[in-house]
């Protein structure tokens, strides 16, 4: 198979990934979601039947059991799953990384864990946020300590998505305290091990399809193979894979955007006011419009940081300007397009509401908006100098 028919077939499969994810958000995500947030249940069932589908092996090479597909393909299919529920797309790609994580960087673990957690018998989570550390990754304070052939961790986790029943965790540990980003390593956490306590999911304001929580870690043993990636690498690996969780973000909220859209365009074809329908006032019509110049701007910048990190190149910045513009975007034009249908639009059959706290959670994971402007705008800071 030369390289032009195995692009063309790998297209293909992107395609009816998308069709399949399209189906799944209609049928199954969006008629529970708002029972997700009535209840504040974190759905692992649902989560399951997205493995089912193959959807938690996207990345992970084909011999190791999973799709083998680009990182594209990933951020493109939460994108159309977030515009059914946001938080739910968030939890289902944080297994999707671990997975995929453990077949780049730990064959060996790869092979004790992935069976596991691409059928969804187990969910996962990346462990990097601490009570008193978030963006300042390098003040994490959980240690590692080495005791003969093992490491025994101690620390607090928080702000841990899918931390309300993940088991197979990914934590970033301080190694030499003091040394910041030189010190840190990442080790695969077993949530079924005695040291791991997992706390009560946090109580939010809504997507509690997220399953955000904590854990501590006392006293807990890991083996010297249980170390995924040593001092030092740890920190550079979070760092570049940080750009793809900020590019899937911005695809997020466009997806978000493009739900909201479709619904308010709907509406405003059935809805009639003053002997006429919604869409047929201009003013009416003209925020469906600018809703649309955005998305379009934003899918753009979207496109061109997926484009980067398929390629393995740096994407800092594309990424950076993604996640900032996309957030914006999603922040202002949810709220206008709920208002384009009126009372109606606070109902909770339809997602504005979600949506609406769906951007203001994308503002802040992986790196808030005044984080990556102040991280765009230095390089100007450095010109200058």
């Amino acid at each position: 198979m030369d390289a032009t028919t195995e692009g063309s077939g790998q297209e293909a499969q992107v395609r009816d990934l998308l069709r399949e994810a399209r189906d799944f958000a209609d049928r199954v995500i969006a008629p529970r979601a708002e029972g997700w947030d009535r209840e504040n249940a974190f759905d692992t069932d649902t989560l399951r039947e997205a493995a089912a589908l193959g959807w938690f092996g996207l990345q992970v090479p084909r011999d190791r059991g999973g799709m083998g597909l680009p990182f594209s393909a990933k951020s493109q299919l939460v994108e159309i799953l977030a515009g059914a529920d946001f938080g739910f797309a968030l939890s289902l790609v944080n297994t999707m990384n671990i997975g995929y994580k453990l077949a780049r960087d730990a064959p060996h673990l790869a092979e004790r864990y992935l069976p596991d957690l691409l059928s969804g018998r187990r969910l996962a989570s990346t462990a990097l946020t601490e009570p008193g550390a978030g963006t300042d990754f390098g003040a994490i304070v959980t240690t590692a300590t080495r005791d003969g052939e093992s490491w025994v961790l101690d620390g607090g986790k928080a702000w841990i998505i899918n931390a309300a029943a993940s088991d197979v965790i990914l934590a970033y540990a301080q190694t030499e305290p003091g040394s910041r980003g030189a010190g840190i390593a990442a080790f695969l956490i077993d949530g079924q091990r005695a040291g791991f306590l997992r706390r009560a999911p946090f109580a939010l304001s809504g997507q509690h399809s997220i399953g955000v929580g904590g854990f501590e870690l006392k006293g807990y043993r890991a083996a010297a193979d249980e170390m995924v990636q040593a001092p030092g690498q740890a920190f550079r690996y979070a760092l570049n894979d940080i750009n793809g969780a900020r590019t899937y973000v911005a695809a997020m909220c466009c997806g978000m955007v493009e739900a909201a859209l479709r619904i308010a365009s709907a509406y405003g074809r059935r809805r009639e006011t003053f002997g006429r329908r919604l869409v047929e006032h201009q003013g009416w019509r003209w925020a469906l419009g600018d809703a649309d110049v955005d998305l379009a701007a934003a899918r753009a910048l979207v496109r061109a940081a997926e484009a980067r990190v398929d390629a393995g190149v740096e994407a800092r910045h594309e990424a950076a300007r993604a996640k900032i513009f996309a957030t914006r975007m999603a922040e202002r034009h949810l709220p206008a397009l709920g208002q384009l249908m009126g009372a109606e639009g606070l109902s909770a059959r339809y997602p504005f509401g979600r949506h609406m706290l769906g951007a203001k959670i994308s503002g802040l994971v992986d790196g808030s908006s005044e984080i990556l402007l102040e991280g765009l705008a230095m390089r100007f800071a450095k010109d200058a100098g």
